[in-house]
Formats: C-alpha cells, sequence, structure tokens
C-alpha cells in the first residue's frame, strides 16, 4: 500500500484528547456565548417586528465580508506562530506578534475607510425594501465602524490561540458580550417598568430601537479589541512589545503567502453570500427575514466544528514544527472522529426541535413554518460540514491555503450562486430552493475536501525529505 494512504489509516491515539479538549473548549465556550448573544440580540430586535429583523439581516452579509477579509490574514500568522512553538523558538513567535500588530493597524485603518464610503449605499445593493432602507443603513455603519478594534480581537485571538492560549480570547469574549447584552436591554427599549417577584420596578430605557442594538454591539467590541490588545502586549512570550512596527519581509512575505489565498478565499466566498442573500433579499421581507433567523439558529450547531478547527489548527502546526509525523496522523484522525460524532448529535437536536428554535425569534406562523423546513434540510448536511471545517483547520496548521481557496470559490459561485439564481430567479421556488444550493455546496467541499485528505499530499512530513 502506499505510503501516504497507509499513514492515513485511522488510527485513534487517545492519549491525545485531553490535549485537543483543552485547546478546543474555551473556544467553544467563546463561541457558545457568542452565538447566546447573536439569539439574544435577534429576539430582542425580533421584537420590534419583521421589518426590523429584516434591516438588521438584510446588511450583516456585506459586514462579514469585510470583517472576514480581514480576519482571514491571521490564518498566516497562526500558521507561523504554531510551529515556531512546536520548534521552541518563542523568539520567532514574538516576531511574527509584531508584523500581526502591524497588520491590525493597516487593515483596521482602511476597512474603516471602506465602511464610511461604501454604508450609504449598502441597502440598494442588497435590493433591501425601500421602506427599511435607511433603518439598514444606520445600523450597518453604527455597527460596523469600529474596524480597528475589530481587527484587533480578530486577529490578536488568532495569534494567541496559535501560542495555545485559548482562555485568553474567550474571557475577553465573555467580556465582550456582557456588555452588549447590558445596554441592549437599556438602548433598545423605551422606559419601562418590569415586574420581579412582586415588585415593579422602573427601567431606563433609551428606545432607540435598531440603532440602538447597533450602538451596543459597537461599544461592546470597541471595549474587547482594547482589552485583547493590552493582553498581547502584555504577553510574557509573544508580546510585540519592544519591536519595531516596521514591515519584516523575512517573516510578511511567508505570512502573506500563506495568509492571502486564504483571505481571497473569505473574500470571495463573502462576496458569494453578499450575492446569496441579495437574491434572497429579493423574494421579500418574509424570506428575509426567515433568512435571517435561520442562520442565527444553525449558527449554534457549527460550534464543535470551529472549536475544533483551532484544535486541528494548533496541533498540526506544532506537529509540523517539531517533525512529529505519527503525532500529525494520529492528531488528525482523532479530531475528525470527534467531530464526526459531536456535529452528528447536534445535528439530530437540530432536526427535532427545528420549530421550537425558529418559535424563540418569531411568532409569525409563516416564517415558523418556513424556517422548520429549511432547518430540518440543513441539519442533515451537518456531519459532512463539519468534517470540512476540520480538514481546512489542518490544512492552515500546515501552510495550505491554495486548495482551500479554489475548493471554497468553486463551491460558492459554481454550485451556491448559479444554483440559487437559477431555483429562485427562473424556477421560483423560493428561499427553500436557494439553501438547498447551499447544502450542495457544502456537500461538493466535503467530497473535495476528503479526496485531498485521503490521498495525503497535504502532508509536508509525507514528502521525501532533503
Amino acid at each position: 500500500m502506499p505510503e501516504t494512504l497507509q499513514s492515513n489509516r485511522l488510527h485513534f491515539d487517545w492519549k491525545l484528547l485531553p490535549v485537543i479538549i483543552a485547546l478546543a473548549w474555551p473556544t467553544m465556550l467563546e463561541q457558545i456565548l457568542s452565538t447566546a448573544v447573536q439569539y439574544i440580540d435577534t429576539a430582542m430586535v425580533g421584537s420590534l417586528g419583521t421589518d426590523a429583523t429584516a434591516a438588521v439581516g438584510s446588511t450583516g452579509t456585506v459586514g462579514w465580508l469585510v470583517s472576514s477579509s480581514t480576519g482571514a490574514l491571521s490564518v498566516g500568522f497562526l500558521t507561523f506562530i504554531a510551529q515556531a512553538y512546536g520548534a521552541g523558538d518563542k523568539e520567532k513567535a514574538a516576531k511574527v506578534c509584531s508584523q500581526a500588530a502591524l497588520v491590525v493597524l493597516i487593515t483596521g485603518i482602511f476597512f474603516t475607510a471602506v465602511i464610511i464610503a461604501v454604508a450609504p449605499f449598502v441597502p440598494s445593493w442588497m435590493q433591501v425594501e425601500e421602506r427599511i432602507q435607511d433603518m439598514a443603513s444606520t445600523y450597518f455603519f453604527i455597527l460596523f465602524l469600529p474596524m480597528l478594534p475589530r481587527a484587533a480581537t480578530f486577529i490578536f485571538g488568532t495569534v494567541l490561540r496559535s501560542a495555545g492560549d485559548t482562555k485568553t480570547p474567550m474571557l475577553v469574549g465573555l467580556l465582550v458580550n456582557i456588555i452588549n447584552v447590558v445596554l441592549n436591554f437599556l438602548l433598545i427599549y423605551d422606559p419601562r417598568t418590569i415586574h420581579i417577584l412582586g415588585l415593579d420596578i422602573p427601567v431606563w430605557g433609551a428606545g432607540w430601537g435598531v440603532t440602538g442594538a447597533a450602538i451596543a454591539s459597537a461599544i461592546a467590541v470597541t471595549v474587547g479589541g482594547i482589552v485583547i490588545t493590552i493582553k498581547v502586549y502584555k504577553h510574557p512570550e509573544i508580546s510585540f512589545r519592544g519591536q519595531k512596527l516596521r514591515p519584516d519581509w523575512e517573516i510578511l512575505k511567508p505570512c502573506l503567502k500563506i495568509a492571502l489565498p486564504n483571505a481571497l478565499q473569505r473574500f470571495g466566498t463573502s462576496f458569494g453570500f453578499v450575492a446569496f442573500a441579495a437574491m434572497i433579499n429579493s423574494l421579500g421581507g418574509l424570506s428575509t427575514a426567515t433568512h435571517t433567523i435561520c442562520n442565527t439558529v444553525e449558527s449554534a450547531f457549527y460550534i464543535p466544528g470551529y472549536g475544533m478547527m483551532t484544535a486541528a489548527s494548533t496541533l498540526t502546526g506544532n506537529a509540523l514544527g517539531a517533525g512529529d509525523k505519527k503525532r500529525m496522523h494520529d492528531m488528525a484522525a482523532l479530531i475528525l472522529f470527534v467531530e464526526v460524532i459531536l456535529m452528528i448529535f447536534t445535528g439530530g437536536l437540530l432536526f427535532l426541535f427545528a420549530r421550537q428554535m425558529v418559535s424563540i425569534f418569531s411568532d409569525s406562523a409563516e416564517v415558523i413554518a418556513l424556517g422548520s423546513i429549511i432547518l430540518r434540510m440543513v441539519a442533515v448536511s451537518e456531519p459532512f460540514y463539519g468534517v470540512s471545517i476540520i480538514i481546512e483547520g489542518i490544512l492552515q496548521g500546515v501552510g495550505e491555503t491554495k486548495k482551500p481557496f479554489i475548493y471554497n470559490i468553486s463551491g460558492m459561485w459554481g454550485v451556491r450562486i448559479v444554483g440559487t439564481f437559477v431555483f429562485t430567479q427562473l424556477l421560483h421556488t423560493g428561499l427553500i430552493g436557494a439553501w438547498a444550493c447551499m447544502i450542495a455546496h457544502n456537500m461538493l467541499v466535503f467530497l473535495l475536501y476528503v479526496l485531498l485528505y485521503i490521498r495525503g499530499k497535504w502532508n509536508p512530513l509525507n514528502r521525501p525529505q532533503p
């Protein structure tokens, strides 16, 4: 049997499980907290009516395009810091962190200017109904204006995780979520009286509605960006303190060689999400509101995937830095096995409780009926999507970002966007047809990743060493 295939045989080294869990659980908890706040946000805004929900959700994909493009640049730093830690080279890790700080400044300032320029036009680009365009534009502008602290949160969070510290980003995320919920409670609603244990307690409220929700999130993100920057600055091993914030091309060039394909992938797929959402928005307020709610619900059930992805990236980079081929394969096999089990479980819950989940965010019978069908459709594909997430994380750990770029762009534009146009604009199958195309996209990417993983050529340790 060829060596690359033999080395990919499933072998579970259970001694690695505590290490995987130690890296994964803080990221999972961070995602749980973030998703919980997203649920609360959606429910609070949803209480203002379908128009408010549609205004909040209709421009979200454009913000995701900008934010994910920023965060994608952190993958190059993740790969190099993880490998430096595996090789025991802490000095190199600190130098990489200083370059990450430089990228935070550049991207944060650049994308702030982009947000200021495009905010007035985004709702019309997204085919948002005219009566809610002003509301949507204001929400988008306020929410994404603090791009510098957003860039710090994304990039410095990845830097810390790649150094094995997943708890600090989790705690910062917890702080952001607490601030967000408290300010939502105060800024969204009018002054009111709440009844607790027989007592009537007057509560101040700004009554700013959707604008209040945006301000709450913007303040919370700003605080989070400042705190995580301070944490990295004070870090005992990877701090950029004392480092010169100027380009070091010996570090930046290889980092950017890895990061740019990932950034292009995120930009291309996020732009695809924009096109996807625009076609859905064109179907009317019911489809936009249902799509927003289903995205919110579904995000909770991806949490195991993204938590394990962090562990996969970090441990793969460590194994490569140490030149430990056996650890590389044992770790990958175990994470994939655990991931499939977790995603089967969460997919089953999503299928069984789809109706109840949608009911949290809307009391509209039409939204609940349509959303339940869509969530049950996507629940079946959860384990397959989970495998794709883990293999992509493994590839990031070894610095392979070109093939994920090709796979994801092909699936997004060749299947999801073309398919959605045909199904929604020509065949008029509505939101169900659009989500069917999304599932087909995910299944194609799953097949491509699995074939790549089985062949084993992704692993530099499988190649003949000089």
